[in-house]
């Protein structure tokens, strides 16, 4: 499980671009709209966000604002790319069952977001990234 989540193997240029593509992009498309105005709505949002499973809207809230915001930052930097692609996918399949697991139309864009983030938990953060640089052991 080590070697899954904290090596990085060496791959074609193409497939190294393409992490480096896929992790920018939806790192950079999740934090303003979806992290950030979470974060800093945070006291409005709290009373009316939903109730996932019984935890509290608080603190479904606050696992959505470290999934969205914080760990889509680590995406952009490439730091503990599988590791945080992990609560993303999460929150995905939480916004998706919230809507009644509507893949298509007004929410949408949750299932991109889900696809985007289980095709970078494959792949890896690419040899363009900061665990490319710390955990070099793959190669």
């Amino acid at each position: 499980m080590k070697n899954f989540f904290f090596s990085v193997k060496k791959g074609s240029s193409a497939s190294n671009l393409a992490a480096l593509f896929l992790r920018l992009g939806f790192g950079i498309l999740m934090i303003p709209k979806h992290g950030y105005a979470k974060l800093v709505g945070f006291q409005t949002l709290k009373s009316q966000f939903p109730d996932f499973m019984g935890l509290g809207s608080t603190l479904s809230l606050s696992l959505a604002v470290f999934a969205e915001f914080f760990c889509s930052i680590l995406l952009v930097l490439g730091l503990f790319t599988r590791l945080a692609s992990i609560p993303l996918i999460v929150t995905m399949l939480v916004a998706l069952s919230v809507h009644n697991w509507v893949i298509f139309g007004e929410y949408e864009l949750a299932s991109a977001f889900l696809i985007g983030y289980v095709a970078i938990l494959t792949l890896g953060p690419g040899k363009y990234s900061l665990d490319y640089l710390l955990f070099k052991r793959g190669r």
